[in-house]
């Protein structure tokens, strides 16, 4: 059976990944001002935004895929170049591209069957569309998974299983940098949790809310003091967890600026030797376009499933 990856752009993983993989992707367009850009996971074209309008990009708007667009794109190719296709969408929380990726599942069953006959395909098709309830590098690594099983020869009814089982154990942790970024843009999505006396005293005293993705719920889980101590401390804690083992041997990162930051940050090199010595996988990658919209300039991401814990 030929089956298919779908993600949308906000999923962070190298370049490599997605080439070798060939996942297709779900483009997610920004607005700022007058200026339109449509986020394709192309590295250069992502450090250009980063370096030519990131620092104005926390009044941007995203848009999702629409229900019309995502139809089209399985009608006119994925329909016929797969049996099955396995679509893993940012948490349904955050965006409406799970929603508008359900809607059109329903018209692509329905009118799938004359586009195969047409090429020769008398073979059923299907989809599963996917809540990862997490963003950016969350999402990068239920996509690891599935690559791992697909590769394996696993059926996709054991593939769906095996991600919804990583599901409720997948955490997404992001150390932001820039806080006037931040706060601005959960402003202008009504979220709170950023509100302006904290933002005033955390700027005074230079201290980072750690953020955590998990089941579609996304909060401040840690306060940690100076942005390369914070790092640090990250670090540690993600050697802590996979010396304790994690449920899938991947550790993804991602980081909105020049990957070759991350060689300079304390702790760093240390954990990757300590990954590389307990077998986990580490995928590092630049942040998407979307994703560093919403969090800013030097913001770092780390994600993993493992048993229930607490960040320390």
């Amino acid at each position: 059976m030929r089956i298919g990856l779908v993600v949308d752009s906000a999923c962070d993983l190298p370049p490599d990944f997605y080439r070798d993989n060939r996942l297709v992707i779900l483009p997610i367009t920004i607005r700022i001002g007058k200026q339109q850009f449509v986020d394709q996971r192309d590295p250069q074209a992502t450090l250009d935004f980063y370096h030519q309008h990131l620092s104005n990009a926390a009044q941007g708007e995203t848009e999702a895929f629409s229900v019309e667009q995502i139809k089209q794109l399985f009608l006119e190719k994925l329909v016929v170049d797969y049996d099955f296709v396995l679509t893993l969408i940012l948490a349904s929380s955050r965006s409406p591209m799970f929603e508008h990726a359900t809607q059109a599942s329903l018209s692509i069953l329905s009118e799938y069957k004359p586009i195969r006959a047409k090429a020769g395909l008398n073979t059923p098709f299907a989809l599963r569309v996917v809540d990862t309830q997490n963003l950016f590098a969350g999402q990068g690594v239920l996509a690891v998974e599935a690559v791992r099983m697909i590769k394996s020869g696993a059926p996709p009814n054991r593939i769906r299983e095996r991600l919804e089982a990583l599901i409720p154990n997948l955490y997404a942790y992001m150390l932001p940098n820039n806080l006037g970024h931040l706060r601005t843009r959960a402003a202008k999505k009504g979220d709170r949790s950023v509100g302006w006396f904290k933002y005033a005293v955390a700027s005074t005293l230079d201290i980072k809310p750690l953020l955590r993705a998990y089941r579609n719920d996304t909060r401040p889980v840690a306060n940690l003091r100076h942005y390369g101590e914070g790092a640090q401390h990250c670090f540690e804690f993600i050697i802590r967890k996979i010396n304790q083992g994690l449920l899938t041997p991947t550790l993804c990162l991602s980081y909105s600026g020049e990957l070759a930051n991350l060689e300079k940050m304390l702790g760093y090199r240390k954990m990757r030797e300590v990954a590389e010595k307990a077998g986990v996988e580490v995928f590092v990658s630049l942040m998407s376009i979307t994703g560093a919209v919403n969090v800013g300039e030097g913001s770092l991401v780390f994600a993993f499933c493992a048993e229930p814990h607490e960040f320390e």
